[in-house]
């Protein structure tokens, strides 16, 4: 009887450790994904910033160009386009609004690159200090856009490392933990722009 109560408290040691262990991977893949999460929070919250920023910067210039209301209405068309997306996490499980999202966000700093080049055109809209200011701010939010990215795709990295991790990446695969998409550069960001004087 003895050795039968040694092997069933053998037993339940095993099991206990077993459970405790995939317990121990779980908490670890949700904290992981809620990481993966929250950076994507920031990353959005850059994006708003521009957002906002951008129909102050477009009145601003259109005071001083009038006659440049193709460049300015693409502006304003590419905020729409992006404000209209629903940015929620459960976009990094859809490649499809992922790559979407990207796209959006792509034709705001094409239509913003596209009006300060106009801006060059117009010296006095160029000193002006409420223009200054907000050129400014869009700089800083671009620049914190980038952090952001880049710390997301960290996060991400992190992330997708674990859960391809063995035998957590069985335990991933039972829970659905499933891998998130990166940002990735735009198409042809890899052609250095040119230059001519």
């Amino acid at each position: 009887m003895k050795k039968g109560w040694v092997i069933l408290i053998a037993v339940v040691v095993i099991l206990l450790l077993i459970v405790g262990k995939v317990v121990g991977i779980y908490n670890n893949l949700v904290t992981l994904q809620e990481g993966v999460n929250q950076s994507w929070a920031q990353v959005s919250n850059q994006y708003q910033r521009r957002a906002d920023l951008i129909p102050n910067l477009v009145e601003t210039v259109r005071g001083y160009a009038k006659h440049e209301s193709q460049t300015l209405e693409a502006v304003i068309q590419a905020r729409a386009n992006a404000t209209g997306l629903n940015v929620t996490p459960e976009v990094l499980n859809d490649p499809q609004a992922f790559t979407k999202f990207q796209q959006v966000q792509g034709e705001i700093g094409s239509a913003l690159s596209r009006l300060m080049a106009v801006v060059e055109n117009y010296p006095n809209l160029k000193a002006n200090e409420n223009f200054l200011s907000l050129q400014s701010q869009l700089e800083g939010t671009e620049n914190r856009i980038t952090v952001e990215r880049q710390r997301f795709n960290e996060t991400v990295q992190t992330y997708n490392t674990r859960i391809r991790h063995f035998p957590t990446n069985i335990f991933a695969g039972m829970f659905g933990f499933e891998k998130k998409l990166y940002f990735e550069a735009q198409k042809g960001a890899e052609v250095a722009p040119k230059v001519s004087f």
